[in-house]
């Protein structure tokens, strides 16, 4: 599967990113999958690094209402919490975007193949090809694109004074000129 680039021209780059991030807003997506999942309603999921036990299953069963009620689920699906939801959503039927902080990956995981050649599945990054490790900063950058991108955020945890916590912030602040 060749990857697809979207710039801020093409017809099927989000208005939303524009909109809310501004000058900020990337000038170029790279795609593997369906590029049409941009246009449906989405969720974006978060979940802080470090998260207390009683909270990691109350995320397992949200992403399984999500998987059947299905609803569009999009995030970076890095923390252990979001892979784990990625696993159960992977399960299901309803469309799935993985936003990775940093570029494309050079080979799609197993359990990726199929719901890409189903196209409920897209790999959407705003990185450049050089940028192959993530790093504190690459992943900020992912999950306020993230939450740009989406039409609502659930977080599973938030550690205070952290990351999540600032974006909550930057959603409120958008929540306001909407």
């Amino acid at each position: 599967m060749k990857p697809a680039f979207l710039n801020t021209a093409d017809t099927r780059y989000p208005n939303r990113l524009r909109e809310r991030l501004g000058d900020d807003a990337p000038a170029q997506l790279s795609a593997l999958g369906n590029l049409d999942l941009l246009a449906l309603p989405k969720t974006a999921l978060f979940c802080s690094v470090r998260c207390p036990g009683h909270v990691i299953l109350t995320a397992y069963d949200q992403a399984a209402k999500w998987r059947d009620a299905g609803r569009c689920v999009v995030s970076g699906f890095h923390s252990p919490v979001e892979k784990e939801c990625l696993r159960i959503l992977l399960r299901g039927s309803q469309p799935i975007i993985i936003c990775p902080a940093r570029t494309l990956p050079q080979r799609i995981p197993p359990e990726w193949r199929q719901p890409l050649a189903d196209g409920r599945l897209l790999v959407l990054s705003i990185f450049r090809a050089g940028e192959k490790r993530i790093t504190a900063e690459l992943a900020t950058r992912r999950n306020e694109f993230v939450a740009a991108l989406a039409d609502d955020a659930w977080f599973a945890h938030i550690t205070p004074g952290g990351q999540a916590e600032r974006l909550t912030q930057r959603l409120t602040k958008w929540r306001g000129i909407e």
